[in-house]
């Protein structure tokens, strides 16, 4: 690794080291001290290690926590330097390092379907090797390219241990050249897919159980795919090396045989008919107790592998052969021998080996007595004749296990043929891609002939290795232009020689003692011993006599001898040859062709097997010789197959093993170090300041620090530093010693300054402080004080209060008292005295009643007792009368008495009656005035008895308040007597308050994060509200697009079913000119067939009917051809605009409406003009011609769709022309006349027609394909501009200890030519739209697409290439952004609409790379603040790409990015994680709605008619002013 002297040179105190360890393998630590020749260090753990400087290795103090992409790139190119990088990028999901040009992949475990889906083979596709991520794609389409620029072969080399993913990662590998170099479309199958569908058949046939993986391949697979000049796969070829054999007859618990016979013992109803069980019931399958395997169903298997041979080709005979094979080699191994009745004969053991040897034959279809012959006799050929030799026991088993192996390796051979003729080989191809699956370098504990042979296959391979290392060192130095002549080569010929080398090589005396019949092991181990004891590199086991060690390049590996005869004798039994071809099984026999007379005249026909695989080894070399080779090493982290789990030791050990540190030791022997100039002066600048003169030569400035530390024997290419191994730690030691010298200085300064602030800062404390403890101490006297008075006073005030509280409770009880007592003896008093006196008036009132009443009368009988007395009276004095009334005088005179009696009584009547009429008066006064004091005092009477009834009351409520005061009193009493319980309650409240209190604290916390969770849920909501609601528009849109189509589909549906076949449109044969001559002569010849005849009122307004059927035909054709050259002259020439407006599109509109072609029911003059269009699009500029008729296109398509839309074009025919329905299902349609008008008669209600419909959807694929192009032309021109604005130029990066910066912290001209040239080409873009009057609605959907281009480009780009993911380079882009988003804002949101949003992703993330202090930083914080819009896979990306190259500060805390991880790992297992790149949207982002909804309204009318239209006579109309 680093030579020892300079190690111990660069050694001092503090430096940063590796130390071995046994368990880890290597730890870090820092040197403490020196101790005589030993140095003291403490590793990470605390544990202090004495150890010898050449036991250390230098450590690189500022290694990024992320690791770096290349290992080259490593400061220290050593064994620790590269495992500890590998384990950091794994735990971080990193699973693909450079090593130069080869890639190490880490088996991840775990599924990453985002590293392999289509956008990330879009990405790495034609990308340079090196600059995006480590990837195996990247690897793949290096040699893709390579291929087709040197006209020259490829092979990628996939090698590692069981279990390391070798299969996974060529299958991946075979993915992505069909995926650059796929077959047409055409095909059924891709050659990968064919490939790939027969993984599962040899894998059942070929994997197998072992030790390290339930699914270890146990044969080396090279598949080679086929190219033909273009690029495009041709062919394929799959070749297989060294199956082994040995496991169909011989396993080792806890191994497994092949696949294919556990799936079919469980393959039921076919097991029955093979007369199979379970697995432990067979010999070959019983020797292991592992039958099952872990998640694994052995049945599901068994239909893969049948489903495999289906796609393969394999014919179900074939198939019942192949597994009637299987079966018989199952029954075959349970045949057991016994000796037999001869010396050294044998035969069958029991009825059940004779069972077992019965269905063996059956299942060959051979017969049983040949079959036992064959076991249990050996025929030798001699001259005299045949000689039948009986087998012994043993040697019966033997044969049997031969015959068994033979028969499987021939069956297996005859599956890789079957898959060769499936893919299809193209013997013409000349170039070809070659991937190897092949086994790794294996060290087990007991080591056999298998393991020999790998391990010499992968030494062949090694040199292989080595020397494409070393030329390829070779080619980055003569790239760089240094010298390396004198670079010593490191090569493993004599392990090759040791192996291989006749006579006298190992395989040459394997093959030389299994040629002898009666040789051993032993005597084999013997011979090598003697030829090859003074071999450096082989080596005699101490513990045994046969065993023997030989020292490969990674490692010694000690073999064991005991089998290596038995599986290096390939015998061809020409006994079992003859059996197998007897076979009545086509299948079978064809496995065993006839031999030649030759090989038949021997009974054994010896085949060596190491000596057949050294030969394809050779094969294999050469085919690799002659192609350009590219490696890939797969590693297996842990052996237990768990992710997140890194042992040092097992992938120190494969390192080793797959040459990665051999390459390293190559690099190592050359110049291990290199570095960049700006990198070099960045890092070690401050060694030698005063050459950092402010320019940015950094090849000089490398040079001067070079020179100033008199350094030796590096070299200075063109772009990078070269250095000899130990000279970057005496930089760093440099390095070190000015940072310690600087720090020691700051640590100076900082100290003083500390100390003289510390004791500003006690003194000011101590005199703080005591003037805050005297005023606490005076504060609490005072408080005492004011506490004992307010105490005093405070007991004075309650001692008043309830003495005054209860005085006056008893004064109001006694007020209360006596007045109500006083109150009630003075109401009953009172209620007396009314009552006496109202008895007193009421006696009165009687009396005086009662008295006139008795007045009354007595008045009353006095008077008519005077009546009657009177008439008494005046009776006698009548009858006197009368008697003296007989005398005259008498008469007279008693006249006279009688009329003064009469005038008397007349006066006293009279009186009477005024005497009478004063008495009525003052009776009815007198009564009136008594009932109004009856009333009174009827009133006064009912006043006292409420009066009363209140006073009852008022007494009985004092009488209740007396008793609730007696009772209050009472309670009072017993509250005084609770007090003390409540104040010993009070003290235990208080106490619980605290409790109380914190518990509040806690839930106001939790509630805080409640809020805030329903702050952030509230927002989800909302954006999923808004979300809804465009989705709604959407679905609206889109309905009301499919109502439009289902209308249209309707009318074109209706008139598919009511033309007859002889009115379709014109055969192909017939000329064009004869199509559009028929649509233009439409007026005149296809008018009335159409409609039906008018009214004869009106005919003679359509058309004149005496016009000839000649004449119309002239004039169709004459017409035609002036038509057609309006047409074409609309299109071809530039007609400009019009206030705005397109004239093409305007004039083109008129024609077609005068001409009435959207009448017409056949028409090719549609199709005319879409050809024509097309036409000019591809001839002409497209910088010109797209927004040109992009704006005339798009105006013809809203005349149309308003003018559709005016008339009711699109409303089913059957709701506007009398469609009838017929019995058998037909439309009958009826035709309204019509009144056939001008242009210049105004718009009538028109039908349309098929023709018309079917070019408005012409027209709108026109148009969408004129905006596609020039969105895809755009994409083009910008995407160099942006490849360039990703990263920040390297002179512009800030240099170690002279950085040049503005004030504002960005590097000046940072937003420099690179982002202007973006900006100008967007004026431009919009100077090129607007000068051909693209409308803006256009014109904003174009720039929004560009600015979602340049945001995924950005965006990709970033968390593809590490370099681009640093803070200088985050404040580059940034500035970019802002000169971006200036645009946008003068550009107005009529054009430019929301492009800024576009730019959210790219945003988001370079507002990641130059925040500060990352660390503190919360995960939450990350994805709701800074990054909302990105997903957890990409912050992880960015932060575990993430390098500060500015001031060196670090990403996200572990922490975060293990939580990162873990929800990773939970998506990864859920398969619902998408890939951390954005997809690109080549979608049309409008409809033809909304062409007619956003552009304005334009009336042709309006638009003055070219001047070239008045040479033709037929375009006059277009020249006329409209009324």
């Amino acid at each position: 690794m680093m030579s020892n002297s300079n190690a111990s040179m660069s050694l001092r105190k503090g430096s940063k080291v590796w130390l071995e360890d046994r368990d880890t393998a290597w730890v870090a630590g820092d040197v403490t001290g020196f101790a005589g020749q030993q140095v003291q260090v403490v590793t990470e753990s605390g544990k202090q290690v004495l150890a010898f400087a050449e036991k250390l290795l230098l450590r690189d103090a500022d290694a990024d926590h992320g690791g770096v992409d290349d290992m080259t790139k490593l400061a220290y190119l050593n064994e620790p330097g590269v495992l500890d990088n590998l384990k950091k990028r794994y735990a971080l999901n990193e699973i693909y390092t450079y090593t130069g040009s080869i890639l190490i992949a880490v088996n991840p475990f775990t599924k990453l379907p985002h590293l392999y889906n289509v956008h990330m083979m879009e990405q790495y596709k034609g990308a340079p090797f090196g600059e995006l991520s480590p990837h195996v794609f990247a690897v793949a389409d290096a040699s893709y390219r390579a291929m087709m620029g040197d006209a020259k072969s490829q092979s990628i080399l996939v090698s590692g241990e069981s279990g390391a993913g070798k299969t996974e990662t060529t299958k991946l590998i075979m993915q992505y050249l069909t995926y650059v170099g796929g077959r047409a479309a055409s095909d059924d199958r891709t050659v990968e897919q064919q490939v790939l569908e027969s993984n599962p058949l040899l894998e059942a046939f070929g994997n197998a159980r072992t030790v390290r993986n339930d699914n270890s391949s146990r044969f080396g697979k090279f598949v080679e795919i086929q190219f033909d000049a273009n690029g495009r796969i041709s062919g394929a070829a799959i070749r297989t090396y060294l199956l082994e054999r040995s496991r169909v007859v011989q396993i080792t618990d806890p191994e497994r045989n092949y696949h294919c016979f556990y799936q079919l013992c469980a393959s039921g109803r076919d097991a029955d008919n093979y007369k199979l069980g379970h697995p432990s019931n067979f010999h070959y399958l019983n020797q292991s107790t592992v039958y099952e395997l872990e998640g694994v169903s052995s049945a599901e298997e068994y239909v893969k592998t049948r489903r495999a041979m289906d796609i393969v080709g394999i014919s179900n005979d074939e198939q019942e052969a192949i597994f009637r094979t299987l079966a018989a080699i199952l029954h075959l191994g349970n045949i057991e021998f016994s000796p037999g009745k001869e010396h050294d004969s044998s035969m069958v053991k029991d009825e059940k080996s004779n069972f077992h040897l019965q269905t063996a034959a059956n299942l060959f279809m051979c017969d049983a007595k040949h079959l036992l012959a064959t076991l249990c006799t050996r025929s030798i050929q001699t001259r005299e004749g045949i000689i039948i030799k009986a087998l012994d026991c043993d040697a019966a088993v033997a044969s049997r296990d031969a015959l068994a192996k033979t028969v499987y390796a021939r069956l297996f051979d005859w599956l890789v043929e079957k898959i060769n003729r499936s893919v299809g080989q193209d013997s013409n191809s000349q170039m070809q891609i070659g991937v190897l699956d092949i086994y790794g370098f294996e060290c087990f504990k007991h080591n056999s002939f298998e393991q020999f042979c790998i391990n010499f296959a992968n030494e062949k391979l090694q040199q292989h290795f080595n020397e494409h290392v070393f030329k390829m060192e070779q080619e980055e130095y003569r790239k760089e232009a240094i010298t390396w002549s004198y670079i010593e080569f490191i090569d493993n010929q004599d392990v090759l020689d040791l192996i291989e080398k006749k006579p006298i090589g190992v395989i040459a005396l394997l093959d030389e003692a299994c040629m002898f019949p009666k040789s051993t092991h032993e005597t084999f181990a013997n011979k090598l011993f003697q030829n090859l004891r003074a071999h450096p590199r082989l080596g005699k086991a101490k513990f045994s006599e046969t065993d023997f060690t030989i020292s490969h390049y990674a490692g010694k590996v000690n073999y064991q001898t005991n089998s290596f005869l038995d599986k290096n004798r390939d015998y061809v039994v020409i006994d079992h040859c003859n059996l197998m071809s007897s076979s009545k099984c086509g299948f079978i026999a064809g496995l065993f062709p006839a031999l030649a007379e030759e090989s038949s005249r021997s009974s054994y026909k010896f085949s060596s097997v190491a000596s057949r695989f050294k030969q394809q080894l050779q094969a294999l070399m050469d085919t690799l010789s002659s192609t350009e080779p590219h490696y890939v090493r797969c590693v297996k982290p842990n052996s237990v197959n768990r992710p997140q789990k890194f042992e040092n030791q097992s992938v120190l050990h494969q390192l080793r093993c797959g040459g990665v540190l051999e390459a390293v030791r190559i690099s190592l022997a050359g110049y291990p170090t290199r570095k960049t100039y700006h990198e070099f002066v960045d890092r070690f600048g401050i060694i030698a300041m005063e050459v950092m003169d402010g320019s940015y030569d950094g090849r000089a400035m490398t040079e001067k620090i070079l020179q100033k530390l008199k350094l030796e024997n590096y070299q200075l290419g063109k772009t990078k530093v070269f250095l000899r191994a130990g000279q970057i730690g005496i930089l760093d030691s440099q390095r070190a010693g000015v940072l310690d010298y600087a720090a020691k200085r700051i640590q100076l300064r900082l100290r003083t300054f500390i100390a003289h602030k510390s004791f500003t800062l006690k003194r000011a404390a101590a005199i703080s402080f005591q003037a805050y403890c005297r005023g606490y101490l005076a504060r609490v006297t005072y408080a005492a004080k004011r506490r004992d008075a307010a105490a005093i006073l405070i007991q004075k005030y309650i001692r008043g209060w309830l003495l005054r509280s209860a005085y006056t409770q008893k004064y109001v009880s006694a007020l209360l008292l006596q007045a109500s007592i006083r109150g009630f003896t003075t109401r009953q008093r009172f209620l007396h005295m009314r009552e006496h006196r109202a008895a007193t008036v009421i006696q009165a009132r009687w009396r005086m009643y009662k008295v006139r009443s008795a007045f009354r009368h007595r008045h009353r009988d006095i008077t008519k007792i005077q009546c009657l007395w009177r008439r008494k009276l005046a009776k006698r004095e009548l009858r006197k009368l009368k008697k003296e009334a007989n005398e005259s005088g008498a008469l007279r005179l008693a006249k006279s008495k009688l009329e003064k009696q009469l005038e008397d009584l007349t006066w006293r009547l009279q009186l009477e009656k005024k005497l009478r009429g004063s008495n009525d008066e003052s009776k009815s006064v007198e009564i009136a005035r008594l009932q109004k004091l009856v009333q009174s005092l009827t009133l006064e009477l009912d006043a006292a008895k409420l009066a009363t009834v209140n006073e009852c009351n008022k007494n009985a409520v004092l009488q209740n308040q007396l008793e609730i005061s007696v009772k209050e009193k009472a309670s009072l009493e017993r509250e005084l007597v609770g007090m003390a319980d409540l104040r010993n309650e009070n003290s235990y409240l208080k106490s619980s308050l605290s409790t109380l209190e914190e518990k509040s604290s806690s839930l106001q916390s939790q509630l805080t994060e409640a809020k805030e969770d329903a702050s952030i849920n509230l927002k989800k909501l909302r954006e999923v509200e808004k979300t809804c609601l465009q989705l709604q528009q959407k679905l609206k849109s889109f309905e009301e697009k499919f109502s439009s189509l289902e209308k249209e589909n309707l009318v074109l549906r209706q008139k598919t079913l009511s033309t007859p076949l002889k009115g379709n449109w014109p055969s192909n044969t017939k000329p064009f000119i004869e199509k559009l001559s028929g649509a233009l002569a439409l007026p005149f010849s296809e008018r009335k067939s159409t409609y039906e005849t008018p009214t004869p009122t009106k005919s003679g307004n359509l058309m004149s009917q005496g016009v000839t059927d000649s004449r119309r035909s002239k004039m169709t054709t004459e017409r035609h051809q002036e038509n057609s050259e309006i047409l074409l002259r609309c299109i071809k020439e530039n007609l400009g605009f019009k206030d705005g407006k397109p004239v093409a599109a305007s004039v083109i509109y008129k024609c077609l409406l005068h001409w009435h072609a959207f009448d017409s029911e056949r028409t090719a003059i549609f199709d005319f003009i879409i050809e024509k269009i097309n036409n000019v699009l591809k001839e002409g500029d497209e910088g010109v011609t797209l927004p040109y008729w992009l704006s005339n296109a798009s105006a013809l398509l809203c005349l149309l769709q308003r003018n559709f839309r005016s008339n009711g074009f699109l409303t089913p025919i059957s709701q506007r022309s009398g469609v009838s329905t017929l019995p058998n299902g037909r439309a009958a349609q009826s035709y309204t006349p019509h009144k056939y008008i001008g242009f210049d008669d105004g718009i009538s209600p028109m039908e349309a027609r098929y023709p018309a419909i079917l070019f408005k959807q012409q027209l709108t694929a026109c148009v969408e394909k004129i905006f596609g192009l020039i969105r895809d032309n755009l994409k083009k021109e910008i995407s160099p501009l942006l490849a360039s604005c990703i990263q920040a130029p390297k002179n512009q990066r800030v240099h170690g200890g002279k950085p040049s910066r503005s004030p504002s912290g960005i590097p000046q001209q940072a937003a420099g030519s690179q982002w202007e040239k973006i900006i100008e080409f967007m004026d431009s873009l919009m100077d090129r739209l607007r000068g051909n009057h693209v409308p803006s609605f256009f014109i904003r959907k174009l720039t929004i697409q560009v600015f979602s281009f340049i945001n995924i480009s950005l965006f990709n780009s970033l968390l593809l290439r590490r370099e681009c993911c640093t803070f200088s380079n985050g404040e580059y882009v940034k500035s970019g952004l802002a000169e971006l988003e200036k645009w946008i804002s003068n550009a107005t949101e009529e054009f430019a609409g929301q492009s800024w949003r576009e730019l959210n992703y790219i945003r988001q993330a370079v507002g990641f790379l130059v925040i500060h202090q990352k660390r503190k930083k919360s995960l939450e914080e990350i994805r709701h603040d800074l990054c909302p819009a990105l997903t957890v896979r990409q912050i992880y990306r960015i932060s575990t790409m993430y390098w500060d190259d500015k001031y060196g500060t670090q990403s996200v805390s572990n922490e975060v990015v293990a939580e990162m991880r873990e929800m990773l790992s939970k998506d990864s297992q859920n398969l619902t994680s998408n890939s951390f790149l954005l997809d690109d949207d080549l979608s049309i982002p409008f409809s033809t709605e909304d062409i007619y909804m956003t552009i304005p309204a334009i009336d042709p009318s309006d638009i003055e008619a070219p001047a070239f239209l008045s040479e033709y006579p037929s375009a006059q109309f277009l020249l006329q002013n409209p009324k």
